[in-house]
Formats: C-alpha cells, structure tokens, sequence
C-alpha cells in the first residue's frame, strides 16, 4: 500500500488583507470606543462573557499567553465562574473581577476584547454591542440564529474595524488547510458530491414545568434577545431543542463539520437551495427542533448532503486519542465525519485534529495528513490578530456563510419540509415568504440589534 503523506504547515492567519488601526466609532449608551492601536509587546486586556465549561477554556488557554491577561469574568448567573476566576487569578498578576452585566466590561477603556460564550441567542447582539464599544470579539459558534442578525455581525464587525474572530477552530488547524491545497490541486478530481454526518447518541427529551428561577440568576438578562418566558429549568440548562435559542444538534456539532468542509472545498458560496426533512423518529417527543434531520444543499456543480440526530449510540465522536494522537478512526462508525467524493479518489476528513485520509479502489490510503486538537492554534490566532489587526482564520464573514447552512436547514424544515431557493447575493428566500419571516427574530425592545448597526 502507498501512503503518502502531505507536508504539514503552519495555518496562523487567514488569506484576507490586514485590517485598518482602531478607528473612532459610534458608542453604545455612553460606551466609549477603545481607540489604542496595539504593538506586539503590549499588554491586552480582556472580559469573560459566559464563564461556562467552554468559555473557561478559551479564558485559560488565551491567558497563558504572553502578555494577556483577563480583568473581568461576566456571567448572569451568581457565583458561576468561581472556577475560572480561581484557575485565573493562579497565573495572572491580579484575580479578575465578578461582573453580571457585559455592559460593565464594555465600558471599561482598558478592554481590548471580549470572549463571548453564551447561549447561542445572545452571541450576535453581544457581538454588535462590543464591537460598537470598540472591542475586538472572540464568539463561540454557531455565530448567530438566525441568517439576518448573522449579517449584522458582519456589517458591525466591518464597520468599526474590529476583529471579530469565530469558535470555528478548524479552520485553524494544519490538516484543514492541507485538506484544501489537496482539493484545490486536482488530486481528488472533480468534486460531485459531499456527504457530511452528525449522528449522535442521544436519549428522549422530556418537558420540565415552569417554576422558580434559582437564586441568583437573572431570568430577564438570561433570556436577552428572546421572548419573555417564564423561568424553566429545561429551558435554562438545556436550550438545544429551543427554536428561540438554538438551532439545536445542527447548530452545535454539525457546524463545525459544515463550516471545516467549506473551508476544505475553497469556501463556496451560498448553495443555491436546501431541502430538510426531519421528524422526532427516534423517541416521539416533544421537543420543537427534531430529534433527526436530513438536508440536501444544491451548490449547481456538486451536491451536499448533512444528517444530524440523537439516537445512534453505535456512532461515536473521535476520541482523545485520535484528536491528540497519532490513531485514525474507524471511518464508518465515526459520528462526524465528512466524505467528499471526487471523481478520482474519496476523501475522508475529520475535525478537531483527527485529519484526513483519501482512499482508492478496495480502500487502499493513497494520502492522508494527520492532525491535532486545533485550539492551540486557533486560540494564539485570535491574540495575534489583536495585534496585527490581519483578518483571523476564522473570520466573521465566512463563519456566516457557514451558520447560514444551519439557519437555511432549520427555516426549511420549519416552513413544512419543503425545498426553498436560495439569493445569495439578498440572502432571502426567493419561493417562500413564510421563509424570509424567519429570516430575523422577533427581539424584544430592550434587547434588539438595530437595522443600521
């Protein structure tokens, strides 16, 4: 058997043209803009949003980096975060400080940037809202919820000069470029068709009734952006299945395989129209976003296709030992793998450092670039980009066009499982008006991204 492998190299900063200095923008009541231009020897000053298990790493991995540190931990939440604080004061000159309200941070002029990882419906407005302070943004995926709010993530990011870089970690690893310079080279032949899986293991969804908020916590800040509900548990600790919330499986998992795909394929345009289908086959609950779904994505010369659901427990995401080692996966019972078909060879790709392989007649590996958890490269790229003021690897803009493929699914199944066309260039639905009314969420007055950001 031949087994070539692909020269690795180092994928610290996207192709994209370094952005202007800091420049003078609009506030965000009374907020000040932070207008320092940044030199590689000086000390960035940055605010927790969202002190959850993720957001805690990213504050930890970010401030073991040469001069950064974190001086304010936010959550709605009382006493959450303690963890992070703890872990943070140990390697910073000076412990971080307890806020509840982002507004706090935002208003500081010490703060160069934010770290946002809460709950999906709040990641554009607090997005817009720090970038019309002056602040540079790190947002987990998936970046928006919806299609239009995702757009205005783009306009504020361009519009006062910030760097606003996106969870999407794979775009920072090695093997996703080597993927790309793989397919872009031939090697594969023409691409005809790309089949992208997350299929998870999952138990029924049960409704919790409504009840008391918990000490602490702000119900009204929780919910943000949303309709005013009242407090419930399943709501709060479990916001997947919640249309007002989260786009559910598709939104969380599957966007990194959509997004690492994309970027595999040279970062296509929006597909041209999407069919998703769907239903709680699994379990029969209740739940508003399907236990399953199955979409088909038209981009005229190739097709792609996503299954998502909860209930396939034989599947299994890569393990410890293939993201940070030197294992390959068993390909077919592997949970979130893509296989792109060319009209030579197939590909098989796997996020979070598993790599790639390319198969031949009777499965014989003819290349293949093994690779590893990207974090350590995604999180230096985001501190170097405060500095250089280049476009991060994971930038806004195509971290948009990757959500879209979520929101697009999600508005299909939800207008009735029908196929909708898609105009890129408007990004509204041409067929379907019930579609474009979903397009934006109904905010509520307090908590609302404005048409002109």
């Amino acid at each position: 058997m031949t087994n070539k492998s692909i020269t690795r190299r180092r994928f610290l900063e996207s192709s994209g043209k370094a952005t202007a200095s800091l420049a003078a923008g609009a506030a965000l009541l009374s907020v000040p803009q932070r207008a320092r231009a940044q030199s590689a020897g000086d000390q960035l000053v940055l605010a927790l949003i969202g002190a959850g298990g993720r957001g805690a790493a990213h504050a930890m991995g970010m401030a073991q980096l040469p001069g950064v540190e974190f001086k304010y931990v936010c959550d709605i939440w009382k006493d959450r975060g303690a963890g992070i604080m703890g872990d943070l004061a140990k390697i910073q000159k000076c412990a971080p400080q307890r806020i509840s309200d982002m507004r706090v941070a935002l208003d500081d002029k010490e703060v160069d940037a934010v770290v946002i990882a809460t709950p999906e419906h709040w990641h554009a407005l607090a997005t817009v809202w720090a970038c019309q302070a002056g602040k540079d943004v790190y947002v987990e995926k998936n970046p928006s919820n919806s299609i239009w709010e995702g757009r205005k993530m783009v306009e504020a990011a361009r519009k006062y000069h910030r760097i606003v870089q996106v969870g999407f970690q794979n775009r920072s690893g090695p093997y996703a470029a080597s993927a790309r310079e793989y397919i872009a080279g031939g090697k594969l032949g023409d691409i005809v068709h790309v089949k992208v899986y997350n299929m998870l293991s999952g138990a029924k969804w049960e409704p919790k009734p409504d009840g008391e908020a918990p000490a602490g916590l702000d119900w009204d800040a929780w919910l943000g952006p949303a309709p005013e509900v009242s407090y419930n548990p399943g709501r709060h600790l479990d916001w997947h299945p919640w249309w007002d919330y989260k786009g559910g499986t598709l939104a969380d998992d599957a966007s990194h395989q959509l997004d690492l795909t994309r970027m595999a394929l040279g970062d296509p345009p929006h597909p041209k129209s999407v069919l998703c289908i769907g239903g709680n086959y699994a379990f029969k609950s209740q739940r508003q976003v399907p236990e399953f779904q199955c979409i088909t994505y038209d981009y005229g010369d190739f097709s792609m296709t996503c299954e998502s659901g909860n209930a396939t427990g034989y599947l299994s995401k890569f393990s410890g030992d293939v993201r940070y080692g030197d294992k390959w996966p068993h390909w077919p019972t592997a949970a979130t793998r893509v296989e792109i078909y060319g009209t030579k060879a197939l590909m098989y790709l796997g996020r979070h450092g598993c790599g790639w392989q390319v198969v031949a007649e009777g499965g014989r590996v003819i290349d293949q670039d093994k690779g590893y958890f990207p974090d350590k490269w995604h999180q230096p790229n985001f501190i170097d980009c405060l500095r250089s003021r280049k476009q991060p690897n994971s930038d806004i803009e195509q971290a948009h066009h990757s959500a879209c493929l979520v929101h697009m699914a999600n508005t299909s199944y939800r207008v009735g499982q029908k196929q909708l066309m898609f105009d890129g260039a408007t990004e509204h639905f041409s067929n379907n008006d019930a579609a474009n009314a979903l397009l934006k969420p109904a905010y509520r007055n307090h908590y609302r991204i404005p048409e002109a950001v």
